[in-house]
């Protein structure tokens, strides 16, 4: 019986919790078409002592995007990402399966499942930095998002009507009325004006392959790496709108004396004074369908 109907199945305790039923539908569906060796790891080291014991089966990870960069990770150290292809049923919260999603991975139970069975290996690409973590997907520099500004209200933020007293007071009648009215135009007037992006400004050094694209001294909005074809394609995005981009097989991005916090796959990393990251063509392979 080939590898690719010779299943472990490495169940990420999260993916328990939250979505059981699917958890269950996945491991009959499993069951069903291959030879499958169920594994309910209950923590990190666990799930390192199942993926090391797979021998030449197939590795089949039920979970989001973080078992499966887990499971790349440990690989990776190992040095047996080269030992057959992986697969994913992706099961968790919306916002835990952005990565499975943009690498072509099906949603729903079922048919992930039925993907591992009947799909086939692709090789993908992915960045290492100097400490030895893979990024799957995106790099991004800073790690949050752009910041809301609101202008403050004169009148303090939330004071709606406060210090106006109430509707009822002067003269009967003349309360419901006057007042009423002055409230409503005041509250017109002085209407914090809604959110704008605010640009905000990062001091980072970014080199590609010893290639300047920007030094401490030139403020930017953000940089961003992925791995695509086998190199890293780098984006600088200056902060009145300009960009400058490269191919490099690394990139290496340095920032203040506080250093910078960055945005890897799900994972937010830092502060760190300098990283580099490094492209690697076709390192791993993820069954995906046909």
């Amino acid at each position: 019986m080939s590898a690719a109907h010779q299943l472990v199945v490495l169940i990420d305790p999260v993916a328990r919790r939250i979505d059981g039923e699917s958890v269950r539908i996945a491991k009959d569906v499993l069951c069903a078409g291959a030879q499958a060796k169920i594994c309910w790891p209950q923590g990190p080291e666990e799930f390192a002592r199942a993926l090391a014991r797979r021998g030449g089966r197939r590795t089949v990870v039920v979970g989001d995007d973080q078992a499966l960069l887990r499971t790349v990770t440990l690989l990776h150290r190992e040095r047996e990402l080269d030992r057959g292809a992986l697969a994913l049923v992706p099961v968790g919260a919306a916002d835990s399966l952005r990565l499975a999603r943009s690498l072509g991975v099906p949603m729903g139970a079922v048919a992930a499942a039925r993907a591992v069975l009947e799909g086939a290996g692709r090789r993908l690409d992915l960045l290492v930095d100097d400490c030895d973590q893979v990024v799957l997907g995106a790099l991004r520099v800073p790690a949050l998002g752009p910041v809301r500004a609101r202008s403050a209200s004169p009148l303090g933020a939330g004071s709606g009507s406060a210090g106006w007293g109430p509707t009822g007071s002067g003269p009967a009648g003349w309360g419901s009325t006057v007042w009423g009215t002055a409230r409503s135009l005041v509250r017109t007037l002085v209407r914090a004006p809604a959110p704008v992006a605010a640009t905000v400004a990062h001091r980072l050094r970014v080199e590609a392959d010893g290639v300047l694209l920007s030094d401490l001294d030139q403020p930017v909005a953000g940089v961003s790496v992925a791995s695509v074809n086998g190199l890293a394609q780098v984006e600088v995005r200056g902060c009145a709108g300009e960009s400058a981009r490269a191919s490099a097989r690394a990139v290496t991005i340095s920032g203040p004396v506080g250093g910078f916090r960055y945005g890897a796959d799900a994972v937010v990393g830092g502060p760190v004074r300098t990283r580099t990251w490094t492209a690697l063509a076709g390192a791993w392979e993820l069954v995906l369908p046909t």
